[in-house]
């Protein structure tokens, strides 16, 4: 994809494992919300380095895609709900993540999400991941707007 994620948009120096730009030791996702702007997505493809044992991606690395992508999800819908030019500083204050089945590294992977509660600081959000059309793994997460004061309030 030739346009800017939602990552590279608004926080191109954020060193998340996860999803900052500027960690080039990580996992680098990239979320691009969907035409209609209400799901947000991301094809991300493993490397043998993100391995639980051969062909199949380790369960905390899954934990942290869902993560990322859910929390990037929530303070774009944050953004547009509350009319902000910018998504405001989200933070995960839970997850909970179930593993359908083993996560192949053969293939890129299609991460997907979307919200299902929204309220003016706080958005509940719902993810997926699928390989090769079948789904590996979901979640389900509460990611809360931060304010000045908060230890991650613009760190990322």
């Amino acid at each position: 994809m030739d346009e800017l994620s939602l990552q590279e948009r608004y926080a191109p120096q954020s060193a998340c494992f996860g999803c900052g730009p500027a960690n080039e030791k990580g996992l680098r996702i990239r979320s691009f919300p969907v035409e209609d702007g209400e799901e947000v997505v991301c094809d991300w493809k493993p490397e043998p380095h993100h391995e639980a044992y051969p062909g199949m991606l380790n369960g905390g690395i899954v934990g942290a895609l869902l993560d990322c992508h859910s929390n990037w999800t929530a303070a774009y819908h944050l953004m547009r709900r509350n009319q902000l030019e910018h998504p405001p500083c989200t933070v995960t204050a839970d997850y909970a993540v179930k593993l359908l089945r083993p996560t192949p590294t053969d293939t890129t992977l299609r991460l997907s999400a979307r919200v299902v509660e929204l309220s003016e600081d706080r958005a509940v959000v719902e993810a997926e991941i699928k390989a090769h059309g079948k789904t590996t793994a979901t979640c389900r997460g509460t990611f809360v707007a931060v304010r000045p004061g908060h230890p991650a309030y613009h760190r990322w």
